[in-house]
């Protein structure tokens, strides 16, 4: 097998570095490709450097632009790439321009992309994330959910269990592997207060408001407390157009960015950490660090679920509410401190690498024209009775999309054991083949009512 892995952020660096590494132990070919789209030395290469990673073989160097720009860009020199290496599978993880242009240069070069950290939805279709992360998503081959949420996602869009594949989080990989490393190494925690507050800021939607940013700012200056602030080069600019940092520097510690053993030394010793960022709200809970995030939505409904994260918003009145809250109460933050992380057990790295040779060597990582032509696609739905009951979902005569049992959805696990009163969704596909129609049902099985 040859992979091309493409991460083009500090991001997505972070949590394909245990794929890298898986890789390498295995002795499997891949290429490394960065866009570009974080070029700045300490947002993007200290990070390289910082994991031991080797240097990309390709850097198509596309730098800011428009959403546009860096899309279409990263498109026409990914298909070069694509073109010259000719991958088994090309792999990305996460939701930027970056991405979407990967799985769309697969997609018109008929290459498997594989997409890490699949199924990860906030609802809100005003999020430029959130449309890359659907799309790429709907064109991947290979989907590696972090939860059985995130797959549920994906199936309540239509996309069929067999392509999707829950491994974890590979951020609990690379926290964990890289956090002895820290400590031995950073020496961060010399230059910041003892006891304070971590806040990182850096999406466009709070940072390029003047009333929004000044308005969190406000919030901040108004707790009291020692916030360490690692400063992203898009928020300083910011901060200096709207004549804000000079009054900010004044309040808060403000710092360079952070490397990535420096920020995990400052999150992991952190008393609460202020973001708008997807990753550090992962990070936060693998390092039982409570969490407060200054967004109004969340693609990491885990995180909250488990009760380790809380959405506070962009107001002043809520930012403070809440983290008055969380640090006025200990009953509330020892639980937050407690809780426990969602993302797997560090292994995601190895299920991946697992999961695409496996996927080789059965021959389904290749895109080939169906030998039967789909005419028509639905769902119905059945009740298992107790000729089902007990039974594994590996072993039912039809395709079982999920399971709804008490009311809840179930990811369709092959080792899932049916019970009586479960309603079964099932696929059922009409194909033209060798001209005579050809049906996928259930067999003598009736259809309740849908759900």
């Amino acid at each position: 097998m040859h992979a091309l892995v493409v991460a083009s952020t500090r991001p997505e660096v972070i949590k394909l570095s245990p794929v890298m590494r898986e890789f390498e132990a295995r002795g499997v070919d891949y290429t490394f490709v960065t866009t570009g789209q974080h070029y700045d030395d300490e947002l993007f290469w200290s990070f390289i450097r910082d994991l031991g990673l080797r240097t990309p073989e390709h850097n198509i160097e596309i730098g800011s632009g428009s959403h546009a720009y860096q899309t279409a860009r990263a498109l026409e020199a990914l298909e070069e790439i694509i073109l010259k290496e000719r991958p088994s599978v090309v792999i990305a993880e996460g939701d930027t321009n970056s991405v979407l242009s990967c799985a769309l240069a697969c997609a018109k070069l008929h290459v498997a992309f594989a997409h890490v950290e699949a199924g990860l939805r906030s609802f809100d279709r005003t999020m430029p994330e959130e449309v890359n992360r659907v799309l790429a998503d709907h064109i991947a081959e290979v989907l590696f959910a972090p939860t059985e949420g995130a797959a549920l996602n994906l199936i309540e869009e239509g996309i069929l269990p067999e392509k999707i594949f829950i491994v974890g989080n590979t951020i609990v990989d690379a926290t964990l592997q890289n956090l002895e490393i820290a400590r031995e190494s950073s020496r961060i925690l010399e230059d910041v207060p003892e006891d304070f507050l971590l806040l990182t800021l850096h999406r466009a939607e709070n940072v390029d408001s003047r009333e929004r940013l000044a308005g969190i700012m406000e919030a901040l200056f108004e707790l009291g407390e020692e916030i360490v602030f690692p400063l992203h080069p898009r928020t300083r600019k910011r901060l200096k157009e709207f004549g804000l940092l000079e009054g900010v520097r004044q309040r808060l510690h403000l710092i360079p960015p952070a490397g990535y053993l420096d920020f995990l030394m400052l999150l992991s010793r952190a008393k609460l950490v202020l973001t708008d960022s997807g990753g550090v709200q992962e990070e936060a809970i693998v390092l039982n660090t409570p969490c407060v995030t200054l967004r109004t939505s969340t693609e990491r409904p885990e995180t909250v679920e488990a009760g380790g994260n809380v959405l506070a918003g962009v107001e002043k009145a809520d930012i403070l509410r809440t983290v008055r809250r969380i640090l006025g109460d200990e009953s509330v933050y020892s639980a937050m401190r407690s809780a426990k992380n969602p993302f797997g057990e560090g292994d995601s790295g190895r299920k991946i690498v697992d999961t695409l040779i496996k996927l080789e060597e059965e021959g389904r990582l290749k895109i080939t024209p169906p030998s039967k032509v789909l005419r028509r696609k639905r769902r119905e739905f059945i009740t298992a009775d107790a000729s089902l009951a007990g039974k594994r979902i590996a072993e039912l005569p039809f395709r079982v999309v999920r399971v709804i049992r008490s009311g809840r959805a179930r990811f369709p696990f092959p080792e899932l054991l049916l019970r009586e009163g479960d309603v079964v969704e099932v696929a059922v596909r009409e194909f033209y083949r060798c001209s005579e129609p050809f049906r996928e049902l259930p067999q003598d099985r009736s259809t309740p009512p849908a759900l």
